[in-house]
């Protein structure tokens, strides 16, 4: 290859770099980050259900430490006012649900993992993979699961009843995607 084939692309490209770069286009260097955190779903109620879209930027950006003061009047607004529940599943699904964050204890039976159920029926933390985890949202949001005489006529289930393909008996224990 000779010299003259390779070397007027290069400087075609540096000319076009030059060009660009000029002072009203300065980006001043952000302050060092050990990581950018885009958003959290340790329990995807909380996000999805009980915040306004408008406080998806806060909750996904800041820790669980600031959870209870940044969005638990939100929280408890919805429960009061958009499902109707009285002050005590008010306050129930805040303590439970804030800061949110999933809870494991190692020290717990492994078949009591489930969600929610580190606070209502002293297992621990996480979600197995069969765990409806709609179905007890909203069971505990609008049915009776924390609150016998609250209930919402015509909740309705999504009524997947398990898997349409059965999970892997090893890590990574998902099947594979459905491909179009």
């Amino acid at each position: 290859m000779n010299l003259r084939n390779w070397l007027a692309p290069v400087a075609l490209g540096l000319a076009g770099l030059a060009a660009g770069c000029n002072s009203d286009n300065v980006v001043a260097a952000a302050a060092p980050r050990a990581f950018n955190q885009i958003q959290r779903l340790g329990n995807p109620l909380v996000s999805e259900v009980f915040l306004a879209k408008r406080s998806h930027p806060v909750h996904g950006s800041t820790g669980p430490v600031q959870d209870v003061a940044l969005i638990g009047a939100e929280l408890k607004n919805f429960v009061a006012t958009v499902a109707g529940r009285n002050a005590t599943v008010q306050n129930t699904l805040a303590a439970v649900l804030l800061p949110d964050e999933l809870i494991v204890q190692t020290d717990k039976d492994p078949g009591s993992a489930g969600w929610l159920s580190w606070a209502l029926a002293n297992g621990w933390g996480g979600r197995k993979l069969t765990d409806d985890v709609v179905d007890a949202g909203l069971d505990a949001i609008f049915g009776p699961l924390l609150d016998p005489s609250n209930t919402s006529p015509g909740l309705a289930s999504d009524h997947v009843d398990g898997n349409d393909v059965p999970f892997l008996a090893s890590f990574p224990y998902l099947a594979a995607p459905h491909l179009p």
